[in-house]
């Protein structure tokens, strides 16, 4: 690890391939460019063709290695036919991070089974698929970092998405599960768990003066978590600097918990 003027390094990223689901904006969009920056190969998916294209678009002006790919991944076959596709072209994924999520605001009433299972596939189903689908040849190039995203949602017990709430607190069993299954191989599983992160989205349809300040009374720090904070731990678990960390679940909210 290097620290240059204020901004970490780590020497282990340098030409790795990392993946970023829902890479194309928010927190995602934070985590590629990080990764991109520390010299990594990024291959990102996202439903929203505009914004991904724009953002390969855009690093690679700046010279660093990214590609974008439409990848709907409720569609588990086209998940894992797209990463497969993706290794051939830039070799080993050895930095995962399953991001991509919807946190819609429902009520436990007015949730349908098909709508639920449809928050599962969109919240947890496809972190446990794509790291099927990279572990091997993980495991045969000598390791590497799986980093699931969670939530402080399910921690907190909050209420107004108890779908979404149900799959963030699974994927905590997963990546629990994941890291012994791997871990013989090399293969750390961790957690991340953002708390109320400032993205665009966030600050269009939640933020208010209001919120704002009974956050500000919640959390420890008083500041506002933005996505750059959640993608610093992130390149650090990603690199070998964490090596002996695993099955961890971490969270980033501000000493809110």
């Amino acid at each position: 690890m290097i620290n240059n003027k204020n901004k970490t390094i780590y020497p282990s990223l340098a030409g790795r391939h990392a993946l970023v689901s829902g890479g194309a904006s928010g927190i995602g969009e934070a985590l590629v460019r990080a990764l991109a920056q520390q010299g990594c190969l990024v291959s990102f998916f996202d439903i929203d063709q505009a914004a991904g294209d724009a953002l390969a678009k855009e690093l690679k002006a700046q010279g660093y290695q990214a590609h974008f790919d439409l990848v709907d991944l409720t569609q588990i076959e086209t998940l894992k036919d797209t990463i497969h596709g993706r290794m051939s072209v830039w070799g080993t994924i050895r930095v995962l991070v399953n991001n991509a999520a919807n946190d819609h605001r429902h009520t436990l009433q007015e949730l349908t089974s098909e709508q639920f299972d449809q928050c599962m596939s969109v919240n947890l189903k496809h972190h446990f698929f794509a790291a099927q689908a990279v572990a091997p040849a993980m495991a045969e190039a000598g390791g590497g970092s799986i980093i699931n995203m969670s939530s402080n949602s399910w921690m907190l017990g909050l209420a107004g998405y108890p779908g979404y709430v149900t799959a963030k607190a699974g994927i905590s069993g997963l990546t629990k599960g994941l890291a012994r299954e791997l871990g013989a191989q090399k293969i750390r599983v961790n957690t991340v768990l953002p708390g109320w992160v400032m993205t665009e989205k966030q600050k269009r349809l939640w933020l208010t003066p209001e919120a704002e300040a009974e956050l500000m009374t919640q959390q420890s720090l008083k500041e506002k978590i933005e996505p750059e904070d959640v993608a610093d731990l992130v390149l650090f678990l990603g690199a070998d600097d964490s090596r002996m960390i695993s099955g961890q679940s971490l969270v980033v909210d501000g000493g809110r918990l």
